[in-house]
C-alpha cells in the first residue's frame, strides 16, 4: 500500500479528526477551515469521476460533465482498477446512506 509511506502522527490526527465529525454540517465547516475551495472541489470531482467511471461513462462524457482532465480521469480509473477499493467502498456507503435518508 502506498499509503504506508504517509503513515504518521499527523495523518492519524487528520483522519481521527475526520472520523470525529458528526454530520454533514460539521464536515462542511471542518473542510472549509482545512482546505481551499479548489482543494475541496478537486476531491469532490475525483469522487464524481469514480462514480461515473463505475457507471460505465466514457472519458468524453466525464470530462464534459465534471471538467476533469483526462489525466485525472486516468488516475481515478487506475485507482478503481488497481487501488485499495476505497472508492468502491465510499461510493457504496454513500449510496446506502442516501437510500436510508430518502426512505425515512
Amino acid at each position: 500500500m502506498q499509503i504506508d509511506k504517509l503513515r504518521g502522527k499527523e495523518l492519524d490526527q487528520l483522519f481521527n479528526s475526520i472520523l470525529s465529525l458528526k454530520d454533514l454540517e460539521e464536515c462542511y465547516r471542518f473542510f472549509d477551515d482545512l482546505c481551499t475551495i479548489n482543494e475541496i472541489q478537486s476531491l469532490a470531482q475525483r469522487l464524481e469521476v469514480a462514480r461515473m467511471l463505475r457507471d460505465g461513462n466514457t472519458y468524453h462524457k466525464i470530462e464534459t460533465e465534471t471538467g476533469a482532465s483526462t489525466a485525472t480521469i486516468s488516475r481515478v480509473k487506475r485507482c478503481l482498477n488497481y487501488g485499495n477499493d476505497a472508492y468502491e467502498m465510499a461510493l457504496d456507503r454513500a449510496k446506502e446512506m442516501e437510500s436510508e435518508s430518502s426512505s425515512t
